[in-house]
């Protein structure tokens, strides 16, 4: 396996794992990174979906207990059948979204520029909720009604733009609605899980001709790191919003953004 191709690889997954589950655009961050090291790993975007299925595993082991409960819970619990069914419905918007507009996206807005413009739109939107959410009344993740999950979905549908962020999107709608912050964070990640499980199977049937020797050592490397990487991210955002809000991640998107339009303009 060529070194410099599997450390730029590592370098990825490091920051699609950091970046994944913060309200500060994986996608994005991985598509700018990817443009400025130059990188050509397997085809069409199975590195990508590899390291976002590394990352939402890492959710999947964190809270395990809790999917091991609601899995049982479909059984007995309606109070379980309810928050499945709320998962379901905000999946809704993105994969009828995605059925008909996906190749065009992919062809047209998956660019540096787009992800610059983005990033900055996202951290200006961020700082409103913030400053003019609504008192929350909702404070756990299963308390959310069926429409207000739909709302939800909806604005998760925004992130297929890339730099807008799926978790920024979702846990900002889910506050404009009364959700308390770290309630909405949590529906996110679960929220994540059907959402990229889908999206990473689907890409690896379509490529799974197109995998050789070299791509499949890439993708096993960058799912790893990307796994590890979030694993420690999740358990660190958890205690962040404990005490903080997202002002900070606001900011540097921003600035991020900011400084990737520079650069770009001054090409």
């Amino acid at each position: 396996m060529n070194i410099v191709m599997s450390l730029k690889a590592i370098l990825l997954a490091l920051v699609c794992g950091i970046t994944e589950f913060l309200p500060i655009s994986s996608n994005g961050h991985v598509i700018v990174l990817d443009e400025l090291l130059g990188f050509s790993g397997p085809p069409g975007k199975l590195f990508e979906i590899s390291l976002q299925l590394g990352a939402i595993l890492a959710v999947c082991w964190i809270y395990r207990t809790q999917l091991i409960t609601m899995a049982l819970g479909i059984f007995w619990s309606a109070r379980e059948r309810k928050f499945i069914l709320n998962i379901l419905i905000a999946c809704i918007p993105a994969v009828l979204i995605g059925a008909f507009f996906h190749r065009f996206i992919i062809a047209h807005l998956f660019n540096a520029h787009v992800v610059a413009c983005m990033l900055i739109a996202g951290g200006v939107v961020i700082l409103l909720v913030e400053k003019y959410k609504p008192v929350p009344t909702l404070l756990l993740p299963d308390s959310i009604s069926p429409k207000s999950a739909l709302i939800i979905g909806l604005c998760q549908s925004l992130a297929m733009i890339p730099g807008v962020s799926r978790s920024g999107a979702t846990i900002m709608g889910a506050m404009c609605l009364g959700v308390e912050r770290k309630a909405a964070t949590e529906f996110s990640f679960f929220l994540a899980i059907p959402m990229m499980f889908m999206a990473a199977f689907y890409d690896l049937f379509v490529h799974r001709h197109e995998i050789d020797a070299h791509g499949f050592s890439l993708i096993a490397v960058g799912f790893i790191t990307a796994f590890v990487s979030a694993l420690v991210v999740v358990k660190w955002l958890l205690s962040y919003l404990s005490r903080h809000g997202f002002v900070a991640f606001a900011w540097y998107r921003i600035i991020a953004g900011s400084t990737v339009l520079l650069l770009l303009l001054a090409r």
